[in-house]
């Protein structure tokens, strides 16, 4: 990859840049590229951004365990979810605006994941049509939704999704409203004049170049949860809650009829102090019991992060900020490095810590827990699904 021809202070750069050996690389690069305000927006979160850095930091604290003399040779990473086989256990999570990393866009990523048989997850505010970024797809595309003021709005994406062959649609749950994010109010932030929600019109596109004061006014924060089987008869496509962190979400999601969960604190954008993701996933899993898929996204850097989740009862994890890192450091064809990066660390892994299959993968993967990281007990038997309003205590401290 070569160099950008200003860094961040507007130097020149005359050297080109290593190629990225992890994912940490991909985000050294895009930082040196991206005018200061656009890394910030994509960069920060919410707050003080203690979410933000615990989403990433609790993935230090796991130890996996070795085996020695596995026998594995090539692991078969692939996974099903939906009736549908992944090449690895990850896709791409919703993210705004990828014109702001690269002028190709959602369709360049759209592409990289698909050369690897991986899906894609397409933001509400994307910066190219539905029906541009399925023509550059090879592989599943999913629609993540918000619901504005105006049902209409969000019933016709989902129209458009399910006609432009998208399989499946991810309601955010969490989002009311966006949260306060003060490196944006500090940068004044506003998306720029040329790039556009591409899908939005009307309403619910006016004022969306300053994405916090224009989710106030737009969104419906009435929402209830009655409003996934109205998705699910509009569309006939299967719809996934995203946002879920207790025991009593997870049940009223399952109750709602989703056909997943995934275990979000939006990227550390939303309610700062709000656990990690990886802390909040066995109580998730303990409450879903297998009746539906549960993923996670939030925090996962590497194979081993992977790994990780989904010995604590993920299926399979989305990761959003790296997408965009590698999109600015080297367009299309840096996501399908990074993601080819991140799915052979995680090939990597299952050999060496002896699992032949994704399917294999279970607690005992890992070293016993430190406290503020419970591993899953056995599901619990048959019986009411009815699950208390406050979720069993469990010590969350960082020791």
């Amino acid at each position: 990859m070569t160099s950008a021809t200003r860094g961040p202070a507007g130097a020149a750069f005359g050297e080109p840049d290593p190629e990225p050996l992890t994912l940490d690389d991909f985000a050294r690069l895009a930082r040196r590229r991206l005018p200061p305000e656009v890394w910030d927006f994509i960069a920060g979160g919410a707050g003080r951004e203690r979410t933000l850095a615990a989403n990433e930091a609790v993935f230090d604290a796991v130890r996996l365990r070795p085996r020695a003399l596995p026998g594995v040779d090539e692991p078969d990473t692939s996974v099903e979810l939906l009736g549908v086989r992944w090449a690895a256990p990850v896709g791409i999570a919703p993210v705004a605006y990828h014109e702001l990393a690269h002028p190709d866009g959602e369709p360049a990523t759209a592409a990289a994941a698909g050369a690897l048989g991986l899906p894609l997850v397409v933001s509400t505010f994307a910066s190219r049509t539905l029906e541009e970024v399925a023509h550059a797809a090879s592989a599943p595309l999913w629609l993540q939704l918000y619901c504005f003021r105006d049902h209409g709005t969000t019933l016709d994406l989902a129209r458009r999704a399910r006609d432009s062959g998208y399989q499946a649609l991810v309601l955010t749950v969490d989002t009311p409203f966006t949260g306060r994010r003060l490196r944006d109010l500090r940068n004044g932030f506003a998306v720029p004049a040329h790039i556009t929600p591409a899908n939005l019109a009307g309403s619910a596109a006016a004022g969306s170049a300053t994405p916090g004061a224009h989710s106030r006014l737009a969104f419906d924060r009435g929402l209830d949860w009655s409003f996934v089987a109205r998705l699910h008869a509009v569309s006939g496509l299967p719809v996934l809650a995203k946002g879920v962190l207790t025991a009593s979400d997870a049940e009223a999601a399952v109750r709602a009829g989703v056909a997943g969960v995934v275990v979000s604190n939006h990227g550390g954008r939303q309610l700062d102090g709000v656990p990690a993701t990886l802390e909040a996933l066995p109580e998730v899993v303990a409450a879903v019991r297998g009746r539906v898929p549960v993923l996670l996204d939030g925090g996962v850097r590497t194979g081993a992060d992977i790994l990780a989740a989904l010995a604590l009862g993920a299926r399979a994890v989305l990761v959003g900020r790296p997408a965009l890192y590698a999109l600015a450091a080297g367009g299309g064809p840096g996501v399908r490095r990074m993601l080819a990066l991140l799915t052979a660390e995680f090939a990597d892994t299952m050999v060496l810590t002896g699992h032949p299959t994704t399917g294999t993968i279970g607690p005992d993967t890992l070293s016993p827990p430190r406290p503020g990281l419970p591993l899953p007990g056995p599901p619990p038997p048959p019986g009411p699904t009815t699950v208390p309003r406050t979720a069993p205590h469990t010590d969350r401290s960082h020791g």
